[in-house]
């Protein structure tokens, strides 16, 4: 029931999303990975993660440079994958400086989730 709790955060988050997440979310959005539908600030157990996709179990966390090295961020991820998600991640300034790379590691996720 926790995710119901955070669907007002999660849409405050999506009016608010950083540089970053505004960026890689135009390039997510419309199936235009692989055909595969991701949201946008998707409550999972009582985090948000910024973007996730359901079919193939997926998530994307953007990270800035407050998350290095982050314990918090180690223990968000194992509780997300618990849920049975997998989780990667990437920092905010690959998806500036190589878009190119993140999405085709984007892609590869998605091809390896629907193999399995």
């Amino acid at each position: 029931m926790v995710g119901k709790r955070l669907t007002p955060t999660a849409r405050n988050l999506r009016r608010t999303m950083t540089d970053a997440e505004r960026r890689l979310w135009a390039r997510l959005r419309n199936r235009q990975i692989e055909g595969a539908k991701f949201v946008a600030q998707f409550p999972i157990g009582p985090h948000v993660a910024d973007f996730a996709c359901r079919e193939a179990r997926l998530v994307i966390e953007l990270d800035g440079g407050q998350h290095a090295e982050s314990a918090t961020d180690a223990a968000r991820t194992a509780l997300i994958e618990a849920h049975g998600y997998t989780v990667i991640r990437f920092w905010n300034n690959d998806v500036f400086a190589n878009t190119a790379g993140v999405l085709e590691e984007i892609r590869q996720a998605l091809l390896l989730a629907k193999n399995l």
